[in-house]
């Protein structure tokens, strides 16, 4: 289900073409916010979160171990990063990791989200909000959930920080672009 890549099929649907080659080139809810507008970005995050929640949702109802579970979140999330469907350019996996925790462990998915939302207002940069959102999950999953969850957990992280690096560059460099809250 990572795989599927909300983002191109929706900016498809609505008639706007590839947004992996438009905008920021990023297939993601804010380069379709900004392709789109407000309407297709909210299908976008919904179908990101979705594809992270949905097999971690359902994984949990068969009789995989904790560990195993956890590939299941980790499988969903670098499915979204390299889609095999759309020549496995992905977007940041922001949205998915979201879904991902939210089935795992909603305790981590929530304090994920209340922080994405508090630094994001503050700051007013979806980037740094993913950044730091990215470096608190080990602590999350260690406070709040089944440890068997932290290897995945801290991969999920550390390629959320990679993905983001030219983010980081930007913000740097003081070139970021705010967001509109």
């Amino acid at each position: 289900m990572g795989s599927i890549s909300s983002a191109v099929l929706i900016c498809r649907l609505a008639g706007l073409g590839d947004p992996r080659t438009q905008g920021s080139g990023n297939p993601g809810t804010t380069n379709v916010l900004r392709l789109g507008g407000k309407k297709l970005a909210i299908f976008t995050l919904l179908g990101d979160v979705l594809k992270g929640f949905i097999p971690v949702y359902i994984a949990h109802f068969t009789t995989l171990s904790a560990t195993a579970l956890s590939f299941v979140a980790l499988a969903a999330f670098i499915g979204h990063l390299f889609p095999v469907f759309f020549g496995f350019k992905g977007g940041k996996g922001v949205a998915t990791a979201l879904g991902v925790l939210l089935a795992l462990a909603w305790p981590v998915g929530c304090a994920a989200l209340i922080t994405w939302i508090v630094v994001a207002a503050l700051f007013r940069y979806s980037s740094l909000a993913a950044l730091v959102t990215a470096i608190l999950l080990p602590l999350y999953v260690y406070l709040w959930s089944n440890p068997a969850y932290c290897v995945a957990v801290i991969i999920i992280s550390l390629l959320l920080i990679v993905k983001h690096r030219d983010n980081i560059l930007r913000l740097l460099s003081s070139k970021e672009s705010k967001i509109k809250l």
